[in-house]
């Protein structure tokens, strides 16, 4: 039998090896030697290696992560399962499992809440803060034999708050349906509908169907509209319009799958194309709320320099009292169709826009921060012929009178290097009780009355009136209106003067259009407000006018108040264009 070389030279490393080693102990175990004038003379000596920086094997590192997660007890435990486990994302949840002491944690929850908070600069959070105030209303109001937190609805509105409004329905019983539903009338489990006007990163109008099916009390998050028909099962019972009629039977509503068993009417086939829509939307809401745009901020705290071609938008500013303490302040962007860019996908085309704002006060600290996404769908046949149309976005701020600074970023979505900027300071006035005033003098291309469920609420909305603000396109620049458009026009007047006899106001109201070109009054009329709202010190003015009636140019309309009670007078003005 042969031996290879390669065989031989191995042998002989290790007979080294060996040989090195038994020799480095032998040294090790002799005794320091002394020279001839007896001074000890100290033996070289080789440094053994650290145990505990040595390389672990796979197995070893493996064992050494189940012990780490393994010591996520107490508080920790409790935040991740508790405190924050509707609002983590999936990558920081596996990050703070991979985390190895107390420190990091407790670096790792102040970072968490330190991205959702809306005033960064600010020692509240106040993310944090509305966190938890959900956490203690879902305990307390959607608890059913387990704590409220744990419930569907308390997942809900943990995650996105409180909805815009409640279809309850708490004892169920007789139910007309919908004919979205099939039509027909039935009996039903309790059931709850949840509807959101918007839901960042979800999309707008989101209806969320909750059914107690046990009637314990425990409502389910349900995408089958049918689950809350206490007759599905029940032969001859609860019959859907189609049933009746007998163009479909009962047992039809159980066959061909689908996500719901609404049976067969005139919505069926609509209802199976939206199924993959509802999945998708379940999905999406039971995953983490979006952390959002973080990216913007460098453009706002800093003097970052833009990339590619500034996006431009033009913003403007209103104010209407509240409390003496408080001001309304809402800011309306307009965005040109023409300056999105635009992604088509089955026939339509999408603009998206990532919108962030921050107001601050004169020390730099930020007192209001808003977020949000404005999506602009164009059938994609239409795109060309909408270049010129208008988006835009409405938010209404609470602040108190004073001086504040105001700094908008935007960003297209579908152009990443698109961003457009715009700051200015902002003066919110304070409306003394002794001193008759007025709101802005609001010029909109929509004007109309909102249902009362919906008064204080929505895009637009200020009072019991839904207005959307024309916004220049400059400043100091008119805003423009077609002959074919109607001028509304929307002021609030404060403090007018009661009469301590007879309780009642006295104050002229007087409205004036004025053509610029050759100063001509064109339109004068007044009214009293002892005849329209007589014991009232705050009205509400709301008018319409018709511009048919007026040449392409230059306009002025003015609202006097003169109050024959505390003898003052007021006057708002505002120009502008008809082309």
């Amino acid at each position: 039998m042969k031996t290879s070389p390669h065989f031989l030279s191995g042998l002989a490393f290790v007979a080294l090896t060996m040989t090195g080693t038994c020799a480095l102990r032998a040294q090790d175990a002799a005794p320091p030697a002394t020279s001839a004038d007896g001074v000890t003379q100290s033996q070289p000596t080789t440094e053994k290696p650290d145990p505990l920086k040595r390389q672990l094997s796979d197995k070893e590192r493996f064992a050494q992560q189940k012990a780490l997660r393994g010591e996520l007890h107490g508080e920790y435990k409790k935040w991740v399962d508790e405190d924050a486990r509707w609002i983590i994302t999936d990558q920081e949840l596996q990050a703070f499992k991979s985390l190895s002491n107390d420190e990091e944690r407790d670096q790792f929850i102040e970072a968490f809440w330190q991205r959702r908070n809306p005033n960064p600069d600010s020692p509240e959070n106040e993310f944090r803060d509305e966190h938890y105030r959900r956490i203690a209303y879902t305990n307390e109001h959607f608890a059913a034999g387990k704590p409220g937190w744990k419930t569907d609805r308390g997942h809900i509105y943990i995650a996105f708050g409180k909805p815009d409004s409640i279809d309850s329905h708490p004892s169920g019983g007789s139910y007309e349906r919908p004919i979205e539903e099939g039509g027909g009338n039935t009996s039903t489990f309790p059931f709850e509908v949840w509807h959101y006007r918007y839901i960042q990163g979800i999309g707008d109008n989101i209806d969320i169907e909750f059914v107690d099916s046990c009637m314990c009390g425990d409502y389910h998050m349900t995408i089958d509209r049918s689950e809350k028909d206490a007759l599905k099962h029940v032969p001859g019972a609860g019959a859907t319009l189609s049933e009746q009629m007998g163009q479909s039977t009962k047992a039809d509503r159980f066959t061909g799958g689908g996500l719901e068993q609404l049976g067969a009417g005139p919505m069926s086939q609509q209802n199976q194309s939206k199924q993959f829509d509802r999945l998708n939307q379940y999905a999406k809401l039971m995953a983490a709320p979006e952390i959002k745009f973080k990216d913007l901020e460098a453009y706002m705290v800093s003097s970052k320099i833009l990339t590619g071609p500034p996006f431009l938008f033009d913003v403007r500013t209103d104010y209407v009292k509240v409390t003496n303490d408080t001001v309304l302040v809402p800011v309306t962007l307009q965005i040109r169709n023409r300056d999105i860019t635009f992604n088509t996908k089955d026939g339509v085309s999408t603009g998206t826009v990532n919108i962030l704002g921050r107001i601050s006060n004169l020390n730099h600290k930020a007192v209001q921060t808003f977020e949000d996404t404005v999506s602009v769908p164009v059938p994609s046949e239409l795109l060309a012929r909408t270049q010129n149309n208008v988006s835009v976005y409405w938010k209404a701020l609470p602040l108190r009178p004073g001086l504040y600074k105001i700094d908008i970023v935007i960003k297209d979505v579908n152009n990443p290097d698109h961003i457009g900027t715009w700051k200015r300071s902002m003066n919110v006035p304070k409306y003394d009780d002794d001193r008759l005033a007025a709101s802005s003098l609001i010029l909109a291309d929509q004007m109309e009355r909102v249902p009362s469920k919906d008064i204080g609420a929505g895009n637009f909305v200020i009072g019991n009136t839904r207005i959307r603000p024309r916004v220049p396109t400059g400043v100091a620049v008119p805003v423009t209106f077609h002959r074919g458009q109607n001028l509304n026009f929307w002021m609030q007047v404060y403090n007018l003067g009661i009469d301590e006899k007879s309780k009642h106001n006295d104050a002229t109201i007087e409205y004036q259009v004025i053509d610029l070109a050759t100063n001509t009054t064109l339109l004068q009329t007044e009214e009293q407000t002892g005849k329209t709202n007589p014991n009232a010190d705050q009205v509400t003015l709301e008018r319409t006018m018709p511009l048919a009636s007026l040449q392409p140019g230059k306009y002025k309309i003015t609202i006097k108040v003169n109050d024959g009670i505390s003898k003052q007078q007021i006057a708002e003005s505002a120009p502008f264009n008809v082309d």
